[in-house]
């Protein structure tokens, strides 16, 4: 799903693993918030800005144009503006 989100919804999703166990028992999931909540919040704090965000418009009547094609040199993928 993450692949198909970054290539056709213009969505970049990522997986966090907190430990090595895929299924932990409930009583330990408050303890596994508290080791990594800290992290998760900078995490967060230091990507939510990243990247390019916006509206496209026409230059002359400022109106919005859907499906614009936003190309960045060096970078190998293009991203399509929405409605």
């Amino acid at each position: 799903m993450q692949d198909y989100n970054y290539v056709w919804a213009n969505c970049f999703e990522i997986t966090l693993e907190l430990s090595c166990c895929k299924y932990p028992p409930t009583s330990e999931l408050q303890q596994e918030w508290e080791n990594n909540r800290d992290s998760l919040l900078a995490f967060i704090e230091q990507v939510v800005h990243i990247g390019v965000k916006g509206f496209v418009r026409d230059a002359v009547t400022g109106a919005g144009l859907e499906n614009a094609t936003i190309v960045v040199a060096g970078i190998a993928h293009n991203i399509t503006a929405g409605k």
